[in-house]
C-alpha cells in the first residue's frame, strides 16, 4: 500500500476511534446536575426539563440535585468539591456566578479558578410582581397602595440576598420615596409561596419564576427588566419605559463544571445540550417559561460571564454596597 494511502487509512482509523469514544465517559453512568435553589422554582423546572432529554443524548442517567441556600452558594461550593470527571455539572444563572462573588467577602469559591464554563442556553429577564391579593394592576398602582398602607412601608420578597432583585428594591425605594424592605428567601419557590398566601404583597424574581402564576392570575407581573418588552408579556412595560434605567443587561443561564474537567467531556456535554435545546418541543417549553433560547459554547459563555460581571461591578460600586 502506498505511503499516502497508509497515512489516509491511519487518519480514518483515528477519526473513527475518536467518534466511537465521544460521550463514552457518560455511557451508563449517573450524571448529576446541581441546582442552587429549592424544588418548584424556575431554575429547578428548567433543570428538570433539560435533564429529561440530556439523558438520551448522553446515554446516561441524569439527575437533578437541589442544594438551596445563599443564592446558589451552597451548590457552587458543592461543585468545587466534586470530582472533575464529568459526573457533576452546575446549572446556574448570573447571580451565583457573576454577582455573588462581587457582594460576598467569602463566597467559598472563585468562578475563574474553580469552575470551567461548559455551555449557555438562554437569557431571561427579571420582573417585579405583585400578589393577586393586592388591588395593584401596575407598578404605579403598587407604589400608591404602599403609600396608603403602612406609611410607605412595604416588604418585597427577593430570592437571594445581595442580588439583582435586592438592588432593584433599593432603587425603587429611592425613586418612589418609600420604605421598601427586601426580604430574602432561599430561592423563588418559598417567596412565591408567601405571595400566593398574601404573606407578602410583592416580589422580584425571574420571569420563569412567575410566569405560570401570572398566567393564572394568582400573581401579576407589573414590570420587567431588560431593554424591551417580552413577547410572552406584551402588555407589561419595562422599567426603562417607567423611567427607571440601569437594568437593561440580560442575565444568562449556563452549565459549569469543576476546574480540570477534561475538554472532551466539556465538548460532549456542550454538543448534547445544543441538540436538546434545538428540539422544537424543548424550545417551546423553555420559551413558554419566559426564556430566550440561545446556545453559547464554552468560550461564548465565558465572555458573557466576564461582561456581565464587569457591568455589575460598576453598578455595585456606584450603589455604595459593601461586600458582606
Amino acid at each position: 500500500m502506498p505511503r499516502s494511502a497508509r497515512r489516509l487509512a491511519l487518519k480514518s482509523l483515528v477519526a473513527l476511534s475518536l467518534l466511537a469514544s465521544a460521550g463514552a465517559w457518560a455511557q451508563g453512568k449517573t450524571v448529576k446536575v446541581l441546582v442552587g435553589f429549592a424544588p418548584g422554582g424556575g431554575t429547578d423546572a428548567i433543570a428538570r426539563t433539560l435533564a429529561e432529554h440530556l439523558k438520551d443524548e448522553l446515554g446516561a442517567t441524569v439527575i437533578v440535585e437541589n442544594k438551596p441556600g445563599a443564592g446558589g452558594q451552597l451548590a457552587a461550593q458543592a461543585l468545587k468539591a466534586a470530582p472533575a470527571d464529568g459526573s457533576t455539572f452546575f446549572i446556574s444563572h448570573d447571580h451565583t456566578i457573576s454577582i455573588l462573588p462581587l457582594v460576598s467577602r467569602s463566597p467559598g469559591f472563585d468562578p475563574a479558578r474553580d469552575f470551567v464554563p461548559v455551555a449557555g442556553f438562554a437569557s431571561f429577564v427579571n420582573a417585579f410582581a405583585v400578589s393577586g391579593g393586592t388591588p395593584a394592576k401596575s407598578l404605579n398602582d403598587y407604589t400608591a397602595w404602599v403609600k396608603s398602607h403602612g406609611n410607605g412601608q412595604g416588604v418585597v420578597g427577593i430570592p437571594a440576598p445581595a442580588s439583582t432583585p435586592e438592588f432593584l428594591v433599593k432603587v425603587l425605594a429611592e425613586r418612589f420615596k418609600l420604605d421598601l424592605v427586601p426580604a430574602p428567601y432561599r430561592g423563588s419557590a418559598p417567596m412565591i409561596g408567601d405571595m400566593l398566601g398574601n404573606q407578602i404583597a410583592a416580589g422580584v424574581g425571574s420571569v420563569p419564576d412567575f410566569i405560570e402564576n401570572h398566567k393564572s392570575g394568582r400573581v401579576r407581573i407589573v414590570a420587567v427588566l431588560g431593554g424591551k418588552r417580552q413577547a410572552i408579556l406584551p402588555d407589561v412595560p419595562t422599567l426603562a419605559e417607567l423611567g427607571i434605567g440601569g437594568f437593561e443587561d440580560l442575565p444568562y443561564y449556563g452549565f459549569f463544571a469543576p476546574a480540570g474537567t477534561p475538554k472532551p467531556v466539556i465538548e460532549d456535554f456542550s454538543r448534547a445540550l445544543a441538540k436538546v435545546i434545538a428540539r422544537p418541543d424543548v424550545k417551546e417549553r423553555l420559551t413558554g417559561m419566559g426564556l430566550a433560547v440561545e446556545f453559547m459554547n464554552a468560550q461564548q459563555l465565558a465572555a458573557r460571564e466576564r461582561a456581565y460581571s464587569k457591568s455589575w461591578a460598576e453598578i455595585i460600586r456606584t450603589s455604595g454596597f459593601q461586600p458582606q
